[in-house]
């Protein structure tokens, strides 16, 4: 197929890809608290992640993300979800969720803010980026063999985060 035959048009939806990863270590969770400078989230506790860059594949992007904003690598990975994300007419963000064990390194935090382990049992008693108390438990309960979760996130006419899951043939 050429790259004519695409179908790419200026009438069709453009998405932004970005991986978002949540490290486990035994009951813990490790989240990023981000700087105060940042433009988005600022001082919210979120997953790592961020842009997959031109020329790099999902898991590339991944596994960069965590050694730049962690400082640390980890295996396995495991893809436990994918998300649209409708932030306009034209534009949106096609969101790859992953799971990682077995974090190898030290960590240390980046210009993206302060890394933290958080017991699980008490997650939603920080500070989070607001879909976080929805996809993060589905995340930690993700198993080898699960179909991914599949999400779509737009934003209502007071600028509200909605969100609407598809797990498997069940939506909710």
């Amino acid at each position: 197929m050429s790259k004519k035959d695409q179908g790419v048009s200026e009438d069709r939806y453009c998405v932004i890809p970005r991986v978002l990863i949540f490290i486990f270590r035994d009951t813990q969770v490790l989240l990023l608290k981000g700087g105060l400078t940042k433009r988005i989230w600022p001082g919210l506790y979120n997953g790592i992640g961020g842009h997959i860059e031109r020329g790099e594949d999902v898991l590339s992007a991944v596994k960069r993300e965590i050694r730049e904003e962690a400082g640390i690598t980890c295996d396995p990975l495991i893809l436990c979800g994918t998300v649209m994300v409708n932030v306009g007419e034209k534009r949106g963000i096609s969101l790859y969720v992953f799971k990682g064990f077995n974090p190898e390194g030290d960590l240390r935090d980046s210009v993206e803010g302060t890394l933290e382990w958080v017991d699980m049992r008490l997650f939603d008693q920080y500070a989070l980026v607001e879909d976080l108390p929805v996809i993060l438990p589905l995340v930690h309960d993700f198993k080898p063999g699960d179909s991914p979760f599949s999400a779509y996130y737009y934003y209502d006419n007071h600028d509200k985060l909605c969100i609407k899951f598809c797990q498997g043939s069940t939506e909710e």
